[in-house]
């Protein structure tokens, strides 16, 4: 049977895009404030999660709610099981949006809102990707799911969740990521280094407290710190000069003794921390001038000598790369200081394939002098062979839709392919584009979202038929 994929997507278009848009402009970020039973991660992620099973419902798919943690969508029949894994969690949106980052406003044939391109506007195009070929009638041998996911940006509790009660799919791809196809994920580390040792004598001014970051897999975009020191209206002045030598956005305020300083950076996902500047980092540098003392002079220094301007663990003693999956990766996610406490650094660490984990924490421990390293986790890398019938249709499906090769790729972001034992990243970014996520105006195209849910409708066919 022959069947023109990107027709059938194109006489979908409208109501296609409409539903990316309301599905946006549900604020699906995790809040603790608000969860509950039912919902684990907060209402608006509850929200997101029943809208879509909903819309499943009445489309006749097979729905199942696991309490909030993640749910499935499921048509066709057999024994087999094909795993389309989205999730429909975001980032928070950060600041110095042109739009609502809730708005899904379009502007220049593009839908801008947080989410766009990961992962609630790619999980939409998947969704009628299955809608397109159940509509055709078309006879399956084996059954294709979609896995909806709630917690990816934060702790994949969703996926632990889901899959203690679930089968898991004999294979299966996320549309989270890149095309062509992702074959190979690095390893994600995620811990805290936690101040220990003593402070630096002889300063004068004192490191009352300092913020940066709201999660580790996000370059910090904004950064504040209260100095108490007699010469506030001095430093002042000289962070004035800083910012604007450095090119960046920030505010001094100066009340008696009492000096609190902001930072603007530029926010980046935490798999390319080289994409963003991180704010903290770009703050803790000038406080290394300020004539700090005790414990929030070593915080300071240790965050300009071991941590800035180095997203290779260079200083920390854990650089490492090989030909899979390329360098090792870390981003400062998160950083704070409190006078009583100390000081904290959280890191996200990308690592290679191939990776021997326990000898880079015991290099990075060494490394870390007066610091502890607390609450670490960990994800193992990823890599599905290039033989596997996995592999093999997806790329004659990229090829037959695009015309283009379909060149396996490596990425240090993790995405929920790495959940099944064959599994890859599929999507929606096309080479060459431009990609915004984590960042402020994210954005899908709409031309593109069009051709991707084209892709993944021959792509479910062809593996599920």
């Amino acid at each position: 049977m022959e069947i023109n994929w990107l027709k059938e997507v194109e006489k979908r278009k409208d109501t296609l895009i409409a539903d990316i848009q309301a599905f946006l402009q549900m604020k699906s970020v995790w809040e603790e404030e608000t969860a509950r039973e039912g919902a684990p991660f907060g209402e608006g992620i509850a929200a997101a999660l029943e809208h879509l099973l909903e819309k499943g419902k009445r489309d006749g798919f097979a729905a199942k709610n696991l309490e909030g943690y993640a749910a499935h969508l499921e048509m066709g029949q057999g024994d087999d099981l094909i795993g389309v894994l989205c999730h429909i969690d975001v980032v928070p949106e950060g600041d110095g949006w042109s739009s609502d980052p809730y708005g899904a406003e379009i502007r220049e044939g593009k839908i801008y809102a947080r989410g766009a391109i990961d992962d609630k506007g790619p999980t939409m195009a998947a969704y009628y990707a299955m809608k397109i070929v159940k509509e055709l009638g078309l006879p399956l041998s084996k059954r294709v799911r979609m896995i909806i996911g709630t917690d990816e940006e934060s702790q994949w509790r969703c996926v632990d969740h889901y899959f203690a009660h679930e089968e898991m799919p004999g294979m299966g791809f996320a549309p989270d990521a890149d095309f062509p196809i992702i074959n190979a994920e690095k390893g994600i580390c995620d811990l805290y280094l936690v101040q220990t040792g003593a402070g630096v004598a002889g300063g004068s001014a004192v490191l009352k407290e300092f913020s940066s970051g709201r999660r580790l897999n996000m370059v910090p975009d904004y950064a504040k710190a209260v100095v108490e020191t007699a010469q506030a209206a001095s430093l002042a002045e000289a962070y004035g000069q800083y910012v604007q030598q450095h090119g960046r956005n920030g505010h001094a305020t100066a009340e008696g003794n009492t000096l609190t300083l902001e930072m603007e950076g530029i926010s980046a996902h935490g798999s390319t921390p080289e994409k963003g500047i991180n704010a903290g980092l770009q703050l803790a540098q000038f406080l290394t001038g300020a004539d700090l003392a005790d414990q929030g002079a070593a915080f300071v220094q240790f965050a300009a000598q071991k941590l800035a301007a180095d997203t290779r663990g260079d200083a920390l003693g854990i650089q490492y790369e090989d030909e899979i999956t390329g360098p090792l990766t870390v981003n400062i996610g998160r950083m704070s200081y409190d006078e009583e406490a100390g000081g904290t650094f959280g890191l996200n660490i990308r690592y290679p394939v191939t990776t021997d984990l326990e000898a880079t924490l015991q290099s990075l421990a060494q490394h870390a002098e007066g610091f502890a390293i607390q609450n670490m986790s960990d994800s193992k890398p990823h890599h599905v062979d290039k033989n596997h019938v996995l592999i093999q249709t997806l790329q004659r499906v990229y090829t037959e839709q695009t015309g283009e090769e379909a060149a396996l790729l490596a990425i240090g972001g993790g995405t929920y392919a790495r959940s099944l034992k064959a599994g890859v990243a599929f999507g929606p970014l096309f080479p060459g584009k431009e990609e915004l996520a984590h960042q402020k105006d994210e954005y899908i195209e709409i031309a593109d979202v069009v051709k991707a849910t084209a892709i993944y409708a021959q792509a479910i066919y062809e593996l599920a038929k």
